[in-house]
């Protein structure tokens, strides 16, 4: 399959803080790829503003999809709530 569209979460986080948020990172992204229908690629970009996760998907529905479903509102996005300085910017692209 290939990434037709992007959903990208940008956070604004502590430096002191971005262990515990690349810890959350690391504890989702086996489970993200393997049961989030559509789901193709996560990575981890960090720069010294912010930190981006950057979801790969199949369909800009499913990334949509993902936004809703059980483990980004009750795993991942609690544990990563306490670290967040802001709200997330949270978009999603299609790829032309």
């Amino acid at each position: 399959m290939k990434v037709t569209a992007y959903l990208e979460v940008t956070m604004k986080i502590s430096k002191a803080s971005r262990p515990a948020a690349a810890k959350v990172y690391t504890d989702y992204r086996g489970p993200f790829l393997e049961e989030i229908e559509g789901a193709l690629t996560k990575d981890l970009l960090i720069r010294d503003e912010d930190v981006q996760v950057l979801h790969g998907f199949d369909s800009p529905e499913h990334a949509r999809a993902y936004l809703d479903s059980e483990m980004f509102k009750n795993d991942v996005f609690t544990g990563l709530k306490p670290l967040w300085n802001a709200e997330p910017d949270v978009r999603i692209y299609t790829v032309a």
